[in-house]
């Protein structure tokens, strides 16, 4: 239990001012069940410092076309939940990488909120992060998250009033998950998103201050990491990680090319 959850925390104990943190999403099960372990220890090798694997659910109503496409796909090749804590364990067999389970509340409540929870410690789990599931909502889920050593990670908006940000950054564990648009996931405009999200992140700052706070949604290249995460701890990719698998599979050298993208997201090295 202590393990699981100093995965996250000395994650971030252990970076310096100037490192940005990359967390990356991949759906799990996509594009094949057999790839995503491999993916998720190629993306270690690449420079991501923790990820988060996506529960596909057939409603994913916070999710723009290309997580969509991706977690039906996941759930046409068979994916069930006891599928991911596989994915997990295997993952687990030559990695530490801290792993997050992302997705919805419905699939958790038909799997058993307890039995999840004690699945996912068994198998390396260190941290949920359950959108639909807003914190007046979620005790069941967070005293059995609690009981297991996984932590709960919470959302703020561009929306969220600045006294809500409080209450979710003392209710939340890990970090604090900054989504920096209103909307749907999806890549976006970088130019666009750095516009809008500089007052977000300043009151983000103001009221976000016991837990780390990593920002997602819209981000599609290094610059636009850099730019968009700037004051804050790291960053989170999802769809243009998605969007680079989608483009390349099942074509020759389609990892290559994905783990390519994923140093060039951290590094800003290669020109793609």
């Amino acid at each position: 239990m202590i393990a699981q959850k100093n995965r996250i925390e000395s994650l971030f104990e252990n970076r310096t001012d100037q490192e940005k943190i990359m967390s990356l999403f991949l759906t799990a099960g996509y594009p094949d069940l057999e790839s995503t372990a491999d993916l998720v220890l190629g993306f270690e090798k690449n420079g991501a410092d923790m990820v988060e694997l996506g529960m596909p659910f057939s409603d994913p109503l916070a999710d723009g076309p290309t997580i969509q496409n991706a977690s039906n796909v996941a759930i046409e090749n068979g994916i069930t939940m006891d599928g991911i804590f596989e994915i997990v364990r295997k993952i687990r067999e030559s990695s530490q990488i801290p792993i997050v389970l992302m997705g919805y509340i419905n699939p958790v409540f038909r799997y058993g909120v307890k039995k999840f929870c004690e699945k996912a410690e068994s198998a390396g789990v260190d941290g949920l992060i359950i959108p639909d599931a807003p914190i007046e909502e979620s005790g069941i889920l967070t005293d059995h998250a609690k009981a297991h050593g996984l932590h709960m990670i919470y959302l703020v908006a561009p929306n969220t009033s600045s006294e809500r940000m409080k209450v979710i950054d003392q209710k939340s564990d890990g970090f604090v998950y900054c989504v920096s648009v209103t909307g749907v996931t999806g890549a976006r405009d970088g130019d666009e998103v750095a516009q809008s999200v500089q007052r977000f992140i300043s009151r983000v700052r103001d009221n976000v201050q016991k837990n780390p706070k990593l920002v997602g949604f819209g981000i599609k290249n290094h610059n636009d990491a850099m730019k968009i995460s700037e004051g804050l701890d790291g960053f989170i990719v999802g769809s243009a990680l998605i969007e680079n698998i989608r483009s390349n599979y099942p074509d020759e050298g389609w990892q290559k090319k994905l783990f390519s993208f994923v140093n060039n997201l951290k590094y800003g090295n290669l020109n793609i």
